[in-house]
């Protein structure tokens, strides 16, 4: 199998270094990823000027590595026209979680959906950080494993997998959609001017089943999705009431 790897935490973190060795079990591995972090870059392409991508300066124990002055979704999009041969695209492993509603600004998710619209299947990864990294090499076995489940077949699809510091098992699960509250903290750097940080926390306790509950009860969230956003269900209230 043919893997090509990113992420949006750009191409010095540790967390595509451990996703490359793991990823290494399951075929021939690629990168291509950001030169800086691109975190909750979203969806973002670049069109008003030209990307370039350089060999990267850090070892990926015989991989090929390239670091890109772009997006997640640019690095995908690159990286499928140098190696068309690609059959799966790994973004991650990111250095925080990607659940619930923050899947709509992710930058390492957006990067798995640029690789099924361009009809190859994507999976994204992601884990918490505090005030240590995480324990890449504890979280190993469950890579794998998850890794084995969702590559066992050709089928396209999208998928978002979020692993718990400490895991005991793996779920199959749906998007956590209740409220965040966004807030916007005033701040003053040492010279005294004014600047903000933009913060989001949720406002009521996960329910049972989703992303966010897998992970709070230390177990691997895998969460198939889809690019269709279109709300079936008023779609089909709306046109009943034109006809």
């Amino acid at each position: 199998m043919n893997i090509l790897i990113t992420n949006d935490d750009g191409i010095y973190s540790p967390g595509i270094a451990a996703l490359s060795r793991i990823a290494g079990h399951f075929g021939k591995v690629r990168v291509v990823a950001p030169d800086v972090e691109q975190s909750s870059m979203g969806h973002a392409i670049t069109h008003s000027r030209p990307l370039s991508y350089k060999k990267s300066p850090i070892t990926f124990e015989g991989i090929d590595a390239f670091r890109v002055n772009g997006t997640p979704a640019d690095c995908v999009a690159l990286g499928l026209h140098m190696y068309p041969d690609t059959e799966v695209v790994l973004s991650g492993i990111n250095m925080g979680p990607n659940l619930g509603n923050s899947m709509w600004h992710s930058g390492t998710l957006a990067a798995a959906k640029q690789a099924v619209l361009l009809g190859i299947k994507g999976v994204a990864l992601s884990t918490p950080v505090g005030k240590q990294e995480p324990d890449f090499e504890g979280l190993a076995p469950f890579v794998e494993e998850s890794l084995k489940l969702l590559l066992k077949d050709n089928a396209l699809g999208l998928y978002n997998v979020n692993f718990p510091p400490k895991p005991e098992g793996l779920r199959w699960t749906r998007q956590s959609v209740r409220l965040y509250d966004g807030n916007v903290v005033p701040g003053e750097d040492p010279m005294g001017r004014r600047h903000y940080w933009i913060t989001v926390s949720p406002l009521e306790p996960a329910e049972e089943g989703t992303d966010r509950w897998a992970v709070e009860n230390n177990l691997v969230s895998i969460t198939p999705l889809r690019l269709d956003l279109t709300n079936e269900a008023e779609l089909a209230q709306k046109s009943h009431k034109l006809l």
